[in-house]
């Protein structure tokens, strides 16, 4: 049964445009009207220039680069929407930042998960909306309703349209090894697990493959690419090991630094990405095939608003 609210609303905040046009388009909701401005010291002016007044309202923003505006920015308009008696405030998260701050890996670390869990709580959410958190748990950080859907199927739809013969599926670290079984589910294909260890932040070394994956075909899959230095070791451990050819694929698409750089060098014969964080135009690359999670959030916000079952969007 759906809630007791006026009217599905929509509204894009800066990180993400284009992703929150094309959920409005499959919808058939305009996007309300918000000027989101800075003032000349760089502080988030946020105007909604249109009644929300009881309405179901659904908020898209990743809290992607530049982290820190882009979650200030959420969290305005969430204290914009609930002084304006929106009836229910619902944030869509495509891109979890921090999200790998998920615990105290030594002594005196920070849970920044948990604590952006609390302050987007406090602005006034009442739902959080995303997709592949980088941990699981972090669910359990917030003292609302949390929708967790699942990149897999689609990775795993796009990867059975080209019909890969003598397919094995790869983990690229112990963390992703449910992830990738998921996946190898999906496409009926064994799996196989890369044990590396990470020395410092960022850096990864390979030390040993369990599996086959010799004259194979491989595609490995990770929730997060960021600097590629884990992905494009894996395809080059798994290239010397005799791989035929590598696919590579995660959901959120970061990117940063020395990226691009290293996935045009590595075997990698292409990397499958969704389009959780928008792509600038110099991270694209001949090798780079990007899918859409637009489809998949408007279905998830369509049963949210009518009251219904979200987690048949994970057959």
């Amino acid at each position: 049964m759906k809630g007791n609210y006026k009217d599905l609303r929509i509204i894009a905040g800066n990180s993400n445009p284009k992703l929150a046009k094309e959920i409005a388009d499959i919808l058939g909701c305009p996007i309300t009207k918000t000027v989101v401005t800075s003032f000349s010291d760089g502080e988030t002016s946020v105007n909604i220039r249109e009644s929300i007044r009881g309405s179901d309202v659904f908020v898209i923003q990743s809290t992607c680069k530049p982290v820190n505006d882009n979650l200030m920015e959420l969290l305005i308009i969430i204290d914009a929407l609930k002084r304006a008696s929106a009836g229910r405030i619902n944030a869509v998260i495509p891109y979890y930042g921090y999200a790998r701050q998920d615990r105290k890996a030594k002594a005196r670390d920070p849970i920044t998960a948990k604590l952006v869990a609390d302050i987007i709580s406090a602005a006034g959410a009442d739902r959080v909306l995303t997709i592949d958190l980088h941990a699981i748990q972090i669910q359990g950080f917030f003292n609302i309703p949390v929708d967790h859907l699942l990149g897999v199927p689609l990775i795993a739809e796009h990867l059975k349209k080209k019909d890969i013969k003598d397919l094995v599926v790869v983990a690229p670290d112990l963390g992703s090894v449910t992830r990738s079984r998921n996946l190898a589910e999906r496409l009926h294909a064994p799996l196989a697990i890369i044990d590396k260890r990470r020395p410092k932040a960022n850096i990864s070394e390979v030390m040993t493959v369990i599996g086959d994956i010799k004259d194979k075909n491989v595609v490995l899959i990770d929730d997060i690419i960021d600097t590629a230095g884990t992905i494009a070791n894996s395809a080059q451990a798994l290239k010397d090991l005799g791989a035929k050819s590598i696919f590579a694929s995660c959901t959120h698409p970061v990117l940063s630094g020395p990226a691009i750089e290293r996935i045009n060098k590595s075997p990698i014969d292409e990397l499958v990405i969704t389009n959780t964080i928008p792509l600038p135009e110099e991270k694209k690359s001949d090798k780079i095939e990007c899918i859409s999670v637009a489809p998949l959030f408007a279905s998830a916000i369509n049963r949210i608003y009518e009251g219904l079952s979200v987690s048949r969007l994970f057959d």
